[in-house]
């Protein structure tokens, strides 16, 4: 694909994402950044998240991993639903009657401040490396497919993306989000549409024959009922479950966006919505991951494999025939996917970031406008700054992006989901000083467990890493408990 192409398709797509940061940002305030003026179309909502979600992780990562994990990963998804169900219906109606702008501020009100800030840090933390992982394997396809050409090294890259974010997001934050997200999901979408056909085509295939393909392939399994392999369904199911209520419902980035609808019944809507939409598109990724896999043996493309008979470089095999043998169609819908995924995934944590920080740490509520302004904009360099680190520390990383995204959320997101498990279904108080030595030992025990079972009876967590993580923690809080209880 020519550069100039390459370069003409990236400067559009950033053109169309700046104005419409200028059509959104005129009549907004200050609060317009975190709160979106609690204007924003459920729908809208709703589409975008699903852009947010979805990220470069599942555009990519999903179609490489199918090879070493099959169709296990829609376990996890099924387990996602059910947590969807839950955030719609007991956590959204106790954010809307408390009226929060950072959803952690509940723990200030249920445990004390030493809670309410240490449920704070360790999503800071969460949402810091998950946005840098997300954003790490897009601008790595973006290095690859463009700025290789100019000699340009992969440091700059990941500046010029975090520069190009920074400028449509400064003003209006989550107002500006709430509209580019639902452009960036359709774009997602489409590039997984325009594959799956280009696919079919080159290979003589109905769409009825590309689906008994598809399903009679050796990929095609979707339950694991060993006990102790990590992809067994009740711990993907269970796992889905939590890291579902952790990754959205106790997540200031999806949150945020929730928040901005107009009423608790809007928000609901968009949840549930969300969900739906949402699991079908992760199928359709894992069905596009199997016709990928069988176009890649039709023309001679194979995946290294390690020693263990893995593969290697999984995220690699998508971009790798999109950009080089699926024709100029396919490979421009690929790269306005991976653009829409690098903003999506980025833009939306950044202003979380951003809000999470300002608000549980800085006391933002009490500024004023332009103490307000100044904060704001010093937070959101500040995250930035971050989110380049941690890409250049896991820039050698190879393998599937998505499994090491959850692995972290196993352990940052469970303790702050024993925090509010325990706050909200039951009358327990707690030691408010001790509550941050509980929520450092709970990733440690479990990560110690972990390692003991693994070695000593080859059984693995999996993503159940979060429900182990959890369990410790209100244990924990039981230990530190007040003596009124």
């Amino acid at each position: 694909m020519s550069t100039y192409l390459i370069f003409g398709i990236i400067a559009a797509y950033f053109g169309i994402i700046m104005a419409i940061s200028y059509l959104t940002s005129r009549k907004s305030s200050d609060e317009s950044f975190f709160t979106g003026d609690r204007k924003s179309p459920w729908f809208l909502v709703a589409f975008g998240m699903v852009g947010a979600a979805l990220s470069g992780v599942t555009f990519v990562s999903v179609p490489g991993m199918v090879g070493n994990n099959n169709y296990h990963f829609f376990q996890f998804i099924l387990g996602n639903v059910v947590g969807y169900l839950f955030i719609t219906f007991v956590l959204i109606p106790l954010y809307y009657r408390l009226k929060l702008v950072s959803i952690y501020s509940y723990l200030d009100e249920r445990f004390g401040k030493r809670t309410y800030k240490t449920g704070s840090l360790f999503i800071l933390v969460s949402q810091s490396f998950g946005a840098s992982l997300r954003l790490l394997l897009a601008a790595k396809i973006l290095q690859f497919a463009f700025f290789d050409r100019f000699g340009i090294p992969f440091f700059l890259t990941v500046v010029i993306i975090l520069m190009l974010v920074w400028l449509y997001t400064n003003k209006s934050g989550i107002k500006t989000i709430v509209w580019t997200d639902t452009m960036q999901t359709s774009f997602l979408i489409l590039a997984a549409l325009v594959t799956i056909y280009s696919i079919t085509s080159s290979m003589e295939l109905s769409m009825g024959e590309a689906v008994q393909r598809v399903t009679s392939h050796r990929y095609f399994k979707i339950f694991d009922w060993e006990n102790k392999s990590g992809n067994n369904f009740y711990k993907q199911f269970v796992a889905g479950i939590l890291i579902a209520i952790a990754m959205m419902g106790l997540d200031q980035n999806m949150m945020q966006k929730t928040l901005t609808c107009k009423n608790r019944w809007d928000a609901q809507k968009n949840t549930l919505s969300f969900s739906l939409i949402l699991a079908f598109t992760q199928f359709l990724f894992l069905g596009l991951a199997t016709l990928l896999n069988i176009y890649a043996v039709a023309v001679g493309v194979e995946l290294p494999v390690g020693e263990n008979g893995v593969f290697l470089d999984t995220d690699t095999l998508f971009p790798n025939l999109a950009l080089n043998y699926l024709g100029l169609l396919t490979g421009i819908s690929f790269l306005l996917g991976i653009i829409a995924a690098s903003f999506s995934s980025v833009d939306s944590a950044l202003t979380a970031l951003t809000t999470s920080f300002s608000y549980d740490f800085l006391d933002m509520s009490n500024k004023s406008g332009e103490e307000r302004k100044k904060i704001k904009n010093r937070v959101l360099f500040g995250f930035s700054l971050i989110v380049f680190l941690i890409i250049m520390a896991f820039s050698g990383s190879r393998g599937d992006v998505i499994s090491l995204i959850f692995k972290v959320a196993g352990y940052t997101y469970g303790p702050l989901l024993g925090l509010y498990l325990v706050g909200m279904f039951s009358q327990l108080t707690v030691r408010d000083r001790w509550v941050p030595l509980v929520c450092v030992m709970a990733p440690a025990l479990t990560y110690a467990s972990s390692v003991y079972l693994k070695n000593s009876f080859n059984f693995d967590f999996g993503f159940i890493s979060i429900a182990v993580n959890a369990v410790f923690t209100i244990i924990g809080l039981w230990l530190i408990r007040t003596k009124k209880n």
